[in-house]
């Protein structure tokens, strides 16, 4: 079921128009989803077992694991597919892939959730998105320009989710064992125009879908950059940009599962072992 156009934050088919377009000169801009990539093998390499049928969810222009089947959109190996629309069968895959792709999923607590059904018991998810930490100094540089020069607002940066959300959004989708971490990563660009130029290299453009259709005023860009220089530049005055990449890990419940315990079955207290005096609710204390 297609969702509802008011709950579209993004436009998914111009999102897929502009990865399209990229995918021919995509490695001359890919360092962050390259860091991605790498992150999600090493975590991979951490665990001691076999998995057989392996999907990745976008990242088209690099397998994780080679012979993986890729749901992508322009990769001769893929699986023609729509993150949000997965076409797997429930309890079919052992693991699923998602390098930096799920950011622009319009419902992501359905796609985690698909997620979470096509793998078979104990079945893996690893994936990298990007977080709400990702572009600040862009988005309030570009919201201050905006308001001094036509006292309004209009959507120009993703709104991104950040570590607490998906953490929620993990367990929401029945996820067992969820792990959800970040790192912080500070790329430095001599203008705006190269880290426009960057993010239009990966298909990363505005793609919200009640951004202002048209032309922007070159004065708008001028005035962010002016802020931009004022507040967030290096020692060598060069502009910084915060990427935050957020890391998911979730199994597929199973039997075997370490199961967290019961509230008040340890058989210690902390009081015991801290060496203090347990008080319960309502007792007092001293004489």
């Amino acid at each position: 079921m297609t969702p509802d156009n008011q709950t579209q934050i993004f436009d998914r088919t111009l999102n897929r128009a502009r990865k399209v377009k990229a995918y021919q000169n995509f490695s001359d801009f890919d360092f962050l989803h390259q860091f991605a990539s790498n992150q999600l093998k090493d975590r991979l390499s951490d665990i001691t077992r076999n998995f057989e049928t392996i999907i990745q969810l976008g990242g088209y222009h690099e397998q994780i694991i080679e012979g993986t089947h890729t749901v992508g959109m322009t990769d001769k190996h893929a699986v023609i597919a729509d993150e949000e629309f997965l076409p797997f069968g429930k309890n079919s895959l052992d693991l699923v892939l998602s390098p930096l792709c799920l950011h622009t999923a319009n419902d992501l607590p359905g796609a985690l959730i698909q997620i979470n059904h096509a793998l078979k018991p104990d079945g893996l998810f690893l994936g990298a998105m990007f977080g709400g930490e990702t572009l600040f100094e862009l988005r309030e540089s570009l919201n201050k320009a905006e308001i001094e020069l036509s006292g309004g607002l209009s959507p120009r940066i993703f709104p991104f989710a950040d570590k607490q959300q998906m953490g929620g959004l993990m367990q929401r989708a029945g996820f067992a064992l969820p792990v959800v971490d970040s790192d912080l990563i500070t790329v430095t660009y001599p203008n705006l125009q190269k880290l426009f130029a960057d993010l239009r290299g990966v298909g990363e453009g505005n793609i919200i879908r009640d951004r202002r259709k048209g032309l922007t005023h070159p004065a708008l860009f001028q005035k962010a950059e002016d802020y931009y220089r004022d507040t967030y530049t290096d020692s060598g005055g060069k502009l910084e940009a915060t990427f935050e990449i957020i890391f998911l890990t979730g199994w597929s419940p199973h039997d075997s599962q370490q199961k967290p315990l019961r509230p008040g079955s340890a058989e210690h207290s902390l009081a015991e072992k801290l060496g203090t005096q347990e008080v319960k609710t309502g007792e007092k204390v001293g004489p």
